[in-house]
């Protein structure tokens, strides 16, 4: 199957840096500032200074919720925007984000933009007690900075972080669509965020139980769910897969069976030597982008390979496993998942086609308690 990718792979080498942004098929969408909730984008965005770009406005709240990570189990987190994981904010490189952060908790709270260098705007950087005193209980922040890192990023919170992020949920993604895309980006027909945490039973229900409740992680989740209650990605025969790893609180091995994996970023940055893989390993905090040709139809395992992430407090099947189902493959009665309700934006594919700003995703809500 490696052979596949030459062409491709020798083009990338050839041509990466060059062309130009292609514009996306479907009108932006934004948060209103002051309402959180999807408006056209042609009223809500405006030009920007400093950046280039356009301004997006919105706000962000933090909540107190619980979460179903399995039907068995369930935790108590902080939310952005009621949802784990958060609200995908999908902006262009050179844009400019404007985000009113309100806390609605007990506990203190802030958003590090994770990746954002924060050229000039330190202040924005989220670090209580060195960039800001941090957002207390029932006050607000805005944060204003340029978008001048292009790719796979994310943000969280920065107060308490084995705590906040280990197992709260306070994290989600922020794609940053770049100038000049690498040909092997153009090429890409579905575009998939994976976002790998660890729970941890122990302390689901106690928020302030430990500082640092990481130790005893026994639940693993792709994007706040473990399997088998998760969900499918389905893939047509001829599609090319970009597939966003991102390494919350759980570092992963990831494996795709039946095809190999062209890993082409690392931390947002393009590779200047992309590489051929079957497995690929993403640490805390890191994020690698691979892309696939989909050009083996079944349906294939996807998981970690660290085998004490496959698992639900010791049950398995379970953790950081789902199934790339090909869509031209019919499903056998014996199968997981052949009665599954399928979400087609779990991955968030859906929403990163929806256009820019700050866009929801109202089946990561949790719910009250």
């Amino acid at each position: 199957m490696s052979t596949d990718y030459e062409p491709a792979r020798r083009r990338f080498m050839q041509l990466v840096g060059a062309g130009t942004v292609t514009a996306m098929g479907a009108r932006p969408i934004l948060a209103n500032a002051g309402t959180g909730a999807i408006s056209d984008a042609s009223s809500a965005e405006s030009s920007a200074e400093p950046g280039s770009g356009t301004i997006h406005q919105f706000e962000m709240s933090i909540e107190e919720r619980m979460v179903d990570v399995t039907p068995e189990f369930e935790s108590k987190v902080w939310a952005y925007n009621e949802q784990v994981p958060g609200p995908l904010i999908h902006v262009r490189e050179g844009d400019t984000i404007e985000a009113v952060l309100k806390n609605r908790t007990e506990e203190m709270h802030s958003i590090h933009w994770h990746g954002i260098p924060q050229t000039g705007t330190w202040r924005s950087d989220g670090a209580p007690g060195i960039t800001e005193p941090g957002v207390s209980s029932g006050s607000s922040h805005t944060y204003r900075f340029t978008a001048n890192k292009p790719g796979t990023l994310w943000y969280h919170c920065h107060q308490g972080v084995p705590n906040h992020v280990g197992i709260r949920g306070m994290w989600g993604p922020l794609i940053v669509d770049p100038k000049d895309p690498i040909p092997l980006e153009r090429e890409v027909t579905k575009d998939a965020i994976l976002m790998f945490s660890g729970w941890n039973p122990d302390v689901a229900k106690d928020y302030f139980a430990l500082s640092d409740p990481t130790g005893g992680m026994r639940y693993f989740s792709i994007n706040g769910r473990a399997f088998p209650h998760n969900q499918p990605l389905r893939v047509r025969e001829g599609d090319v897969l970009r597939l966003r790893l991102m390494s919350v609180s759980a570092d992963v091995a990831f494996h795709l069976h039946g095809h190999d994996m062209l890993v082409t970023h690392q931390d947002g940055r393009p590779l200047n030597s992309p590489e051929l893989v079957d497995v690929v390993y993403v640490a805390f905090g890191q994020r690698k982008d691979v892309i696939v040709r989909m050009n083996n139809p079944g349906r294939w395992p996807a998981h970690d390979h660290q085998e004490h992430h496959l698992s639900n407090d010791g049950k398995t099947p379970g953790g950081l496993f789902f199934v790339v189902e090909y869509e031209e493959i019919e499903h056998d009665p014996w199968y997981y998942w052949a009665r599954k309700e399928y979400d087609p934006d779990f991955y968030f594919q859906e929403s990163l086609q929806r256009g820019y700003g700050l866009i929801e995703q109202p089946q990561f809500r949790g719910r009250s308690f």
